[in-house]
Protein backbone atom coordinates (compact mmCIF):
# COMPACT_ATOMS: atom_id res chain seq x y z
CA UNK A 1 0.00 0.00 0.00
CA UNK A 2 2.49 2.37 0.84
CA UNK A 3 4.52 1.69 -2.51
CA UNK A 4 1.35 2.26 -4.68
CA UNK A 5 0.46 5.45 -2.60
CA UNK A 6 4.23 6.77 -3.16
CA UNK A 7 3.75 5.53 -7.23
CA UNK A 8 0.57 7.74 -7.58
CA UNK A 9 2.00 11.00 -5.94
CA UNK A 10 4.97 10.37 -8.46
CA UNK A 11 2.62 10.19 -11.32
CA UNK A 12 0.51 12.96 -10.29
CA UNK A 13 3.99 14.91 -9.52
CA UNK A 14 4.48 14.30 -13.10
CA UNK A 15 1.19 14.96 -14.70
CA UNK A 16 1.40 18.92 -12.41
CA UNK A 17 5.11 19.48 -14.03
CA UNK A 18 3.57 18.70 -17.79
CA UNK A 19 0.19 20.81 -16.90
CA UNK A 20 2.81 23.60 -15.72
CA UNK A 21 5.06 23.33 -18.54
CA UNK A 22 1.63 23.60 -21.17
CA UNK A 23 0.21 26.57 -18.93
CA UNK A 24 4.28 28.44 -19.33
CA UNK A 25 4.40 27.77 -22.75
CA UNK A 26 0.49 29.22 -23.27
CA UNK A 27 1.66 32.33 -21.99
CA UNK A 28 4.68 32.79 -23.83
CA UNK A 29 2.40 32.49 -26.65
CA UNK A 30 0.63 34.63 -25.77
CA UNK A 31 3.37 37.34 -24.26
CA UNK A 32 4.76 36.87 -28.29
CA UNK A 33 1.56 37.99 -29.25
CA UNK A 34 1.20 40.87 -27.56
CA UNK A 35 4.46 41.83 -28.55
CA UNK A 36 3.86 42.10 -32.35
CA UNK A 37 0.62 43.86 -31.67
CA UNK A 38 2.87 46.72 -29.68
CA UNK A 39 5.11 46.77 -32.77
CA UNK A 40 2.32 47.24 -34.98
CA UNK A 41 1.20 50.09 -33.22
CA UNK A 42 4.62 51.30 -32.36
CA UNK A 43 5.08 51.28 -36.34
CA UNK A 44 1.88 53.24 -36.59
CA UNK A 45 2.37 55.51 -33.97
CA UNK A 46 5.50 57.26 -35.86
CA UNK A 47 8.68 58.62 -35.11
CA UNK A 48 7.58 60.46 -32.06
CA UNK A 49 7.55 57.28 -29.68
CA UNK A 50 10.20 57.34 -27.41
CA UNK A 51 12.83 54.45 -26.81
CA UNK A 52 12.12 53.70 -23.56
CA UNK A 53 8.93 51.78 -25.15
CA UNK A 54 10.66 49.57 -27.19
CA UNK A 55 13.10 48.63 -24.11
CA UNK A 56 13.88 44.88 -23.74
CA UNK A 57 12.65 43.52 -20.70
CA UNK A 58 14.01 40.11 -19.00
CA UNK A 59 11.64 37.66 -17.86
CA UNK A 60 12.89 35.42 -15.47
CA UNK A 61 9.34 33.65 -15.26
CA UNK A 62 5.73 33.95 -16.17
CA UNK A 63 4.45 33.81 -13.11
CA UNK A 64 4.97 37.19 -11.16
CA UNK A 65 5.76 35.98 -7.90
CA UNK A 66 8.65 34.01 -8.83
CA UNK A 67 9.48 36.51 -11.54
CA UNK A 68 10.14 38.98 -8.61
CA UNK A 69 11.82 36.13 -6.70
CA UNK A 70 14.34 35.76 -9.15
CA UNK A 71 14.99 38.90 -10.31
CA UNK A 72 16.68 39.62 -7.00
CA UNK A 73 19.31 37.18 -7.22
CA UNK A 74 22.44 37.33 -8.93
CA UNK A 75 22.89 33.48 -10.30
CA UNK A 76 19.55 33.78 -12.13
CA UNK A 77 21.14 36.88 -14.23
CA UNK A 78 24.26 34.98 -14.51
CA UNK A 79 21.69 31.76 -15.94
CA UNK A 80 19.89 33.31 -18.34
CA UNK A 81 22.85 34.31 -19.81
CA UNK A 82 23.87 30.92 -20.34
CA UNK A 83 20.40 30.26 -21.81
CA UNK A 84 20.53 33.27 -24.41
CA UNK A 85 24.12 31.55 -24.97
CA UNK A 86 22.98 27.85 -25.55
CA UNK A 87 19.82 29.68 -28.26
CA UNK A 88 17.48 27.52 -26.17
CA UNK A 89 13.79 28.37 -25.46
CA UNK A 90 12.62 29.06 -21.78
CA UNK A 91 13.09 31.15 -18.67
CA UNK A 92 15.26 30.16 -15.37
CA UNK A 93 12.15 29.44 -13.88
CA UNK A 94 11.47 27.24 -16.32
CA UNK A 95 14.34 25.32 -15.90
CA UNK A 96 13.79 25.81 -11.88
CA UNK A 97 10.42 24.43 -12.03
CA UNK A 98 11.64 21.04 -14.54
CA UNK A 99 14.59 20.56 -11.91
CA UNK A 100 12.06 20.26 -8.90
CA UNK A 101 9.76 18.26 -10.42
CA UNK A 102 12.14 15.91 -12.08
CA UNK A 103 13.91 15.59 -8.08
CA UNK A 104 10.74 14.80 -6.72
CA UNK A 105 9.72 12.32 -8.74
CA UNK A 106 13.29 10.89 -8.85
CA UNK A 107 12.98 10.90 -5.20
CA UNK A 108 9.64 9.09 -4.90
CA UNK A 109 10.53 6.31 -7.09
CA UNK A 110 14.06 6.06 -5.17
CA UNK A 111 12.53 5.55 -2.25
CA UNK A 112 9.79 3.43 -3.30
CA UNK A 113 12.30 1.09 -4.69
CA UNK A 114 14.86 1.11 -2.30
CA UNK A 115 13.48 2.39 1.21
CA UNK A 116 16.88 4.36 1.39
CA UNK A 117 16.06 8.10 2.21
CA UNK A 118 19.62 8.81 1.61
CA UNK A 119 20.30 7.24 -1.66
CA UNK A 120 17.23 8.77 -2.61
CA UNK A 121 17.84 11.88 -1.84
CA UNK A 122 21.11 11.21 -4.06
CA UNK A 123 18.85 10.33 -6.82
CA UNK A 124 17.11 13.99 -6.58
CA UNK A 125 20.07 15.65 -6.19
CA UNK A 126 21.58 13.71 -9.64
CA UNK A 127 17.93 13.81 -11.52
CA UNK A 128 17.09 17.43 -10.23
CA UNK A 129 20.22 18.64 -11.65
CA UNK A 130 19.97 17.10 -15.45
CA UNK A 131 17.89 20.16 -17.27
CA UNK A 132 20.59 22.50 -15.46
CA UNK A 133 23.36 20.41 -17.24
CA UNK A 134 21.48 20.24 -20.25
CA UNK A 135 21.93 24.35 -20.90
CA UNK A 136 25.29 24.10 -19.89
CA UNK A 137 26.39 21.28 -22.16
CA UNK A 138 24.38 22.90 -24.95
CA UNK A 139 26.10 26.54 -24.16
CA UNK A 140 29.38 24.16 -23.99
CA UNK A 141 28.82 22.71 -27.60
CA UNK A 142 27.85 25.93 -29.12
CA UNK A 143 30.44 28.06 -28.37
CA UNK A 144 32.95 25.21 -29.37
CA UNK A 145 31.27 25.31 -32.90
CA UNK A 146 31.87 28.81 -32.89
CA UNK A 147 35.79 28.59 -31.30
CA UNK A 148 36.03 25.92 -34.92
CA UNK A 149 34.32 28.63 -37.03
CA UNK A 150 35.83 31.75 -36.06
CA UNK A 151 39.44 31.61 -38.02
CA UNK A 152 38.09 31.32 -41.25
CA UNK A 153 35.37 33.87 -40.36
CA UNK A 154 38.46 36.39 -39.27
CA UNK A 155 39.80 35.60 -42.38
CA UNK A 156 36.38 36.15 -44.45
CA UNK A 157 36.60 39.98 -42.85
CA UNK A 158 40.21 40.66 -43.36
CA UNK A 159 40.06 39.72 -46.84
CA UNK A 160 37.19 41.60 -47.31
CA UNK A 161 38.75 44.78 -46.09
CA UNK A 162 41.92 44.10 -48.30
CA UNK A 163 39.44 43.79 -51.23
CA UNK A 164 38.15 47.57 -50.75
CA UNK A 165 34.83 46.59 -48.32
CA UNK A 166 34.02 47.80 -44.97
CA UNK A 167 33.92 46.27 -41.59
CA UNK A 168 30.56 46.27 -42.07
CA UNK A 169 30.68 44.73 -45.26
CA UNK A 170 32.96 41.65 -43.97
CA UNK A 171 30.50 41.65 -41.19
CA UNK A 172 27.93 41.37 -43.60
CA UNK A 173 29.86 38.12 -45.77
CA UNK A 174 30.27 36.32 -42.21
CA UNK A 175 26.37 36.27 -42.00
CA UNK A 176 25.75 35.42 -45.17
CA UNK A 177 28.28 32.84 -45.38
CA UNK A 178 28.57 31.13 -42.07
CA UNK A 179 25.95 29.01 -40.24
CA UNK A 180 24.81 29.35 -36.77
CA UNK A 181 26.19 30.05 -34.47
CA UNK A 182 28.90 32.87 -36.13
CA UNK A 183 26.73 33.37 -38.61
CA UNK A 184 23.25 34.99 -36.98
CA UNK A 185 25.60 35.86 -34.10
CA UNK A 186 27.34 38.40 -36.36
CA UNK A 187 24.06 39.57 -38.24
CA UNK A 188 22.75 39.90 -34.99
CA UNK A 189 25.75 42.69 -34.34
CA UNK A 190 25.55 44.09 -37.91
CA UNK A 191 21.50 45.03 -37.15
CA UNK A 192 22.95 46.52 -34.31
CA UNK A 193 25.22 48.73 -35.95
CA UNK A 194 22.59 49.81 -38.52
CA UNK A 195 19.36 50.30 -36.42
CA UNK A 196 22.35 53.34 -35.34
CA UNK A 197 24.27 51.47 -32.55
CA UNK A 198 27.93 52.45 -31.99
CA UNK A 199 30.22 49.98 -33.69
CA UNK A 200 32.33 49.59 -30.51
CA UNK A 201 28.72 48.91 -27.93
CA UNK A 202 27.72 46.42 -30.46
CA UNK A 203 30.66 44.31 -30.14
CA UNK A 204 30.65 44.83 -26.81
CA UNK A 205 26.75 42.70 -27.06
CA UNK A 206 28.69 40.49 -29.07
CA UNK A 207 31.29 39.66 -26.72
CA UNK A 208 28.74 39.17 -23.77
CA UNK A 209 26.14 36.83 -25.88
CA UNK A 210 29.61 34.73 -26.77
CA UNK A 211 31.58 33.56 -24.14
CA UNK A 212 34.71 33.06 -26.46
CA UNK A 213 38.42 34.38 -25.07
CA UNK A 214 39.40 34.07 -28.93
CA UNK A 215 36.15 36.59 -29.37
CA UNK A 216 37.45 38.92 -26.82
CA UNK A 217 40.95 39.14 -28.80
CA UNK A 218 38.71 39.96 -32.22
CA UNK A 219 36.56 42.67 -30.17
CA UNK A 220 39.39 44.18 -27.94
CA UNK A 221 41.97 44.76 -31.44
CA UNK A 222 39.18 46.29 -33.23
CA UNK A 223 38.17 48.81 -30.73
CA UNK A 224 42.31 49.55 -30.03
CA UNK A 225 42.41 50.13 -33.84
CA UNK A 226 39.50 52.31 -34.38
CA UNK A 227 41.11 54.79 -31.61
CA UNK A 228 44.77 54.44 -32.36
CA UNK A 229 44.34 54.17 -36.21
CA UNK A 230 45.92 51.37 -38.03
CA UNK A 231 46.06 48.76 -40.81
CA UNK A 232 42.49 46.83 -39.59
CA UNK A 233 42.82 44.41 -42.13
CA UNK A 234 46.37 43.12 -41.33
CA UNK A 235 45.63 43.15 -37.32
CA UNK A 236 42.47 40.41 -38.10
CA UNK A 237 44.08 38.58 -39.96
CA UNK A 238 47.07 38.28 -37.08
CA UNK A 239 44.60 37.55 -34.98
CA UNK A 240 43.29 34.83 -36.66
CA UNK A 241 46.82 33.31 -37.17
CA UNK A 242 46.64 33.59 -33.06
CA UNK A 243 43.37 32.44 -33.11
CA UNK A 244 44.18 29.44 -35.22
CA UNK A 245 47.07 28.50 -33.17
CA UNK A 246 45.39 28.70 -29.99
CA UNK A 247 42.94 25.97 -31.51
CA UNK A 248 45.92 23.81 -32.36
CA UNK A 249 47.45 24.09 -29.20
CA UNK A 250 43.95 22.85 -27.58
CA UNK A 251 44.10 19.98 -29.89
CA UNK A 252 47.32 19.11 -28.83
CA UNK A 253 46.88 19.47 -24.97
CA UNK A 254 43.64 17.50 -25.60
CA UNK A 255 45.51 14.24 -27.49
CA UNK A 256 48.42 14.38 -24.40
CA UNK A 257 45.57 14.20 -21.70
CA UNK A 258 43.84 11.34 -23.69
CA UNK A 259 45.55 8.60 -21.08
CA UNK A 260 44.50 10.62 -17.99
CA UNK A 261 40.66 10.82 -19.21
CA UNK A 262 40.33 7.57 -20.24
CA UNK A 263 42.49 6.05 -16.66
CA UNK A 264 39.57 8.37 -15.17
CA UNK A 265 37.06 6.42 -17.13
CA UNK A 266 38.28 3.16 -16.16
CA UNK A 267 38.46 3.80 -12.72
CA UNK A 268 35.26 4.91 -11.93
CA UNK A 269 33.63 2.09 -13.95
CA UNK A 270 35.61 -0.80 -12.76
CA UNK A 271 34.30 -1.45 -9.18
CA UNK A 272 30.78 -0.94 -10.73
CA UNK A 273 31.55 -3.37 -13.38
CA UNK A 274 33.72 -5.56 -10.79
CA UNK A 275 30.78 -5.11 -8.19
CA UNK A 276 27.77 -6.08 -10.46
CA UNK A 277 29.59 -9.20 -12.21
CA UNK A 278 30.44 -10.03 -8.61
CA UNK A 279 26.46 -9.88 -7.25
CA UNK A 280 25.76 -11.86 -10.60
CA UNK A 281 27.81 -14.61 -9.28
CA UNK A 282 27.57 -14.44 -5.77
CA UNK A 283 24.95 -12.79 -4.67
CA UNK A 284 24.88 -13.48 -1.28
CA UNK A 285 28.64 -12.44 -1.03
CA UNK A 286 27.69 -9.19 -2.40
CA UNK A 287 24.50 -8.39 -0.15
CA UNK A 288 26.52 -8.09 2.75
CA UNK A 289 27.41 -4.64 1.41
CA UNK A 290 24.06 -3.64 1.79
CA UNK A 291 22.83 -5.80 4.79
CA UNK A 292 25.62 -5.19 7.39
CA UNK A 293 26.58 -1.79 8.92
CA UNK A 294 30.33 -2.04 7.96
CA UNK A 295 29.61 -2.75 4.35
CA UNK A 296 27.55 0.48 4.25
CA UNK A 297 30.37 2.33 5.74
CA UNK A 298 32.67 0.57 2.89
CA UNK A 299 30.25 1.45 0.03
CA UNK A 300 30.57 5.47 1.13
CA UNK A 301 33.78 5.62 1.82
CA UNK A 302 34.34 4.21 -1.26
CA UNK A 303 31.82 6.33 -3.71
CA UNK A 304 33.55 9.57 -1.05
CA UNK A 305 36.75 8.35 -2.32
CA UNK A 306 35.55 8.59 -6.04
CA UNK A 307 34.50 11.40 -6.08
CA UNK A 308 37.68 13.24 -4.59
CA UNK A 309 39.50 11.23 -7.10
CA UNK A 310 37.39 12.18 -10.30
CA UNK A 311 37.90 16.04 -9.40
CA UNK A 312 41.59 15.16 -9.00
CA UNK A 313 42.18 13.76 -12.47
CA UNK A 314 39.67 16.36 -13.74
CA UNK A 315 42.01 19.11 -12.27
CA UNK A 316 45.21 17.59 -13.30
CA UNK A 317 43.92 16.86 -17.23
CA UNK A 318 42.53 20.22 -17.38
CA UNK A 319 45.21 22.87 -18.77
CA UNK A 320 43.93 26.07 -19.82
CA UNK A 321 45.80 28.34 -22.74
Amino acid sequence: MPGLIALLLALATLFFALFAMNALGAAARARQERVGQRLKALALAGPEVSSQDIVRRTVYSEVPWFHRLLAGQDWTRSFERVIRQARMTGTPGVYLLLSAVVAAVGFLLALLATGAVLFAFLAACLLGALPIVRVYRRRAARMQNLQRQLPDALDLISRALKAGNTFAGGMRMVAAEFADPIGPEFATTLDEINFGMDTEKALHNLMERVDSLDLKFFVVSVNIQRETGGNLSEIIGNTAALVRERFKIHGRIRILSAEGRISAIVLLALPFVAGGALYLIKPEYMSLLFTEPLGRTMIKSALGSMVIGFFVIRRMVNFKV
